[in-house]
C-alpha cells in the first residue's frame, strides 16, 4: 500500500482515537454502577466538566499557537475572591437583584481578561518563556486570594448567593446553564479555529513561528489574543462557578490547570503546538471527568487518585504523540 492510501487511515484513527475512549468509559461506567447513566449523574457529569471545558477551550489555542498557561486555576481563585469581595462590598447600596449581579459578571470578565493580558505582555513583549511566566503569576494569584480571604475563606452573602444560585443551577429546558454557555464556547471556538484566520495562524505560529513572520503573520499579536482570550474564558467559567459553592479560598480552582492541559492533550492537540481540535478537547473534557466520576461511584480505585491518574494520562498521551505529524 502506497504511503498516500495509508494516510488517510492514520488521519481517521487519530481522529476516532478520543472519541473510542470515550465510548469505552461510558461502557465501563454503566457495567461498574447501574446509576452511572441516570439522567442525574449525566447532567452532574456535564455541569462539572462546564468549568474545566470553557477554561480548556481557551488554553487549546494558547497550545496551538505554541504557548502554556500554568497559572489558570489559580487565576480562577483570585478572581472568584475578588468577584464575591466586590459583590459583599457593593450589596449595602445596590441590594440584592440583578444589578449586583451584573456588577460581579463584570468585575470577573474584566479581572480574567486583564490577568490574561499581563501573561501575554510578558511573554509577548518582554520575551520572557510562558512557563517561568505562568508559574510565576499562579503563584502570585493563589496568594492573593489567600491575601484577600486573610487565610480563611470568602464567602458571598447568603442571601445573594441565594439569589444568585439559578445561574448554576437553573436552566433552559431542563439544561443547567453551565452546560448551555460550554456549548456556546465550543461552537464558538471550533469555528475560530477551523474557520477564521486567527485559528489558522495560531496553528502556523505553533508550527514554526518564524515562517509564520515571514508570510505576514503578526506572531505578537496572535500570541497575546490567545492569552486574553484565555483570560476572558477562565472569567466565564468563574462567574458559573461562583453560585455553586458561593466561595473562595486558597483551595479553588486547584489543580485546573492540570485538568485543562490533560483535556486539551488527550484531545488530539499538539502539545508542541502547530495542531489544534477544540471538540477533541471537549472529548478530552469529558474523558478526564468520567474518570473521576467513575471513580467516585465505585470502590476500584480511590478517589484520591484522581490527580495522579490524570497526570499519567498527560504523559501517555505526550508519549503517543512523539513522532506524529503537526497536520495529523
Amino acid at each position: 500500500m502506497s504511503i498516500a492510501a495509508a494516510f488517510p487511515r492514520k488521519i481517521q484513527m487519530s481522529v476516532i482515537g478520543p472519541v473510542l475512549a470515550l465510548v469505552i468509559l461510558v461502557v465501563i461506567g454503566a457495567m461498574l454502577n447501574p446509576n452511572f447513566l441516570s439522567a442525574g449523574n449525566i447532567s452532574n457529569v456535564l455541569s462539572r466538566s462546564a468549568f474545566i471545558g470553557i477554561i480548556a477551550v481557551g488554553m487549546t489555542f494558547v497550545i496551538t499557537a505554541g504557548g502554556l498557561d500554568l497559572s489558570v486555576g489559580s487565576m480562577a481563585a483570585f478572581v472568584a475572591g475578588l468577584m464575591i469581595l466586590v459583590m459583599n462590598t457593593a450589596l449595602p447600596t445596590l441590594g440584592v437583584g440583578v444589578p449586583i449581579v451584573l456588577l460581579g459578571m463584570a468585575v470577573a470578565i474584566l479581572a480574567g481578561i486583564t490577568a490574561g493580558l499581563l501573561n501575554g505582555l510578558l511573554i509577548t513583549r518582554l520575551g520572557i518563556e510562558a512557563f517561568i511566566v505562568t508559574l510565576g503569576s499562579m503563584g502570585i494569584y493563589r496568594s492573593l486570594v489567600t491575601w484577600l480571604a486573610d487565610g480563611g475563606t470568602l464567602s458571598l452573602n447568603f442571601t445573594l448567593r441565594t439569589f444568585y444560585q439559578p445561574v448554576y443551577y437553573g436552566g433552559l429546558w431542563g439544561i443547567s446553564w453551565p452546560i448551555i454557555v460550554f456549548a456556546l464556547v465550543v461552537i464558538l471556538g471550533e469555528i475560530l479555529m477551523r474557520s477564521t484566520p486567527f485559528g489558522r495562524h495560531c496553528a502556523a505560529i505553533g508550527s514554526n513561528d518564524q515562517v509564520a513572520r515571514y508570510s505576514s503573520v503578526r506572531v505578537a499579536r496572535v500570541r497575546l489574543l490567545t492569552y486574553v482570550m484565555l483570560g476572558l474564558l477562565v472569567g466565564i467559567a468563574t462567574i458559573m462557578y461562583v453560585p455553586r459553592l458561593g466561595s473562595a479560598s486558597s483551595a479553588t480552582g486547584l489543580l485546573w490547570e492540570l485538568e485543562a492541559i490533560a483535556a486539551v492533550i488527550v484531545g488530539g492537540t499538539m502539545l508542541k503546538g502547530g495542531f489544534g481540535r477544540v471538540w477533541g478537547t471537549v472529548v478530552g473534557v469529558l474523558i478526564l471527568t468520567l474518570i473521576g466520576n467513575i471513580l467516585n461511584l465505585t470502590d476500584f480505585v480511590s478517589p484520591y487518585l484522581n490527580g495522579a491518574i490524570q497526570g499519567a494520562i498527560i504523559v501517555l498521551a505526550v508519549v503517543l504523540q512523539r513522532g506524529r505529524k503537526p497536520d495529523q
